[in-house]
């Protein structure tokens, strides 16, 4: 029971450096094709792993339980959603941040001579 904790921050350890990882490399090839509008693309780049979780509940909803009632099914729905709103403003907020630490970084090393 007590290792759950462990795991779980684990897991959480990994989500934050996988949405920072993939929206830095994104991001740097954005910069290299010289577009320069990295704010919002930082922040639905990593975002979007929330709609990969939605379609997971849908298909796991579909697949796996057995609801049958309407009040349910619009439960079952209705938390699925405020979850992946959560999720893509939380891994979105981790994309943006990440992205402009690096932006931060590799401007302040650029000599204007």
């Amino acid at each position: 029971m007590y290792y759950m904790f462990g795991f779980l921050f684990l897991v959480f350890i990994i989500l934050v450096i996988t949405c920072s990882e993939a929206t830095i490399l994104l991001c740097y090839f954005h910069l290299c094709a010289e577009d320069y509008h990295w704010q919002w693309r930082s922040f639905l780049t990593s975002g979007f792993t929330a709609i990969y979780f939605l379609v997971y509940a849908i298909h796991y909803f579909f697949s796996k339980l057995q609801i049958s009632g309407l009040a349910s099914t619009i439960l079952y729905f209705g938390y699925t959603m405020i979850m992946a709103l959560i999720f893509f403003l939380f891994t979105g907020t981790i994309g943006f941040f990440a992205c402009f630490w690096f932006v931060t970084k590799i401007y302040s090393v650029v000599k204007v001579d």
